[in-house]
């Protein structure tokens, strides 16, 4: 769990995506919940609600600003602007289909990244120059084919 303060307010926020996804994975829902499968549809509707809720503390939420994104028609690209102090030995990038987690972070900090689109994570390059890690990352191609499945009834 990570906690931060907001004017004044403390925000709980859950870092357990990972366990929430686990979790859905296993569940046989009722038809029509199959969009509760999906992590990005579940983590923008927390999302609005909290921008309902706490309009200040969803925007913290969001992001620091650490990184930027542009897209190809096959790529992301993602622009991560380094603190002062880093060590260029110590980092260390992990991807996932998803998202970035940049280890190794001056003071021992980590940061995941949200991605913009699905990636295959194998596919990646990087480039660190002048305190700017530049990350190309293959867009994971959408599989837009039907599948037949047997109805029971």
């Amino acid at each position: 769990m990570l906690v931060e303060v907001l004017g004044g307010r403390c925000l709980l926020v859950a870092s357990k995506w990972d366990d929430l996804e686990q979790w859905m994975e296993g569940q046989r829902l009722p038809r029509g919940f199959e969009l509760l499968r999906e992590p990005d549809w579940v983590e923008q509707y927390v999302r609005k609600m909290m921008t309902k809720a706490l309009p200040e503390a969803a925007g913290a939420m969001i992001g620091k600003g650490l990184a930027t994104f542009s897209e190809t028609r096959h790529f992301v690209l993602v622009k991560i602007n380094l603190p002062e102090g880093y060590e260029r030995e110590q980092l260390k990038l992990l991807v996932r289909e998803d998202r970035l987690r940049l280890e190794g972070l001056p003071g021992g900090k980590n940061e995941t990244i949200k991605l913009p689109k699905l990636v295959k994570p194998r596919v990646c390059e990087t480039l660190l120059k002048n305190g700017l890690l530049r990350v190309k990352l293959k867009k994971r191609p959408t599989n837009r084919t039907y599948h037949e499945v047997d109805i029971r009834g």
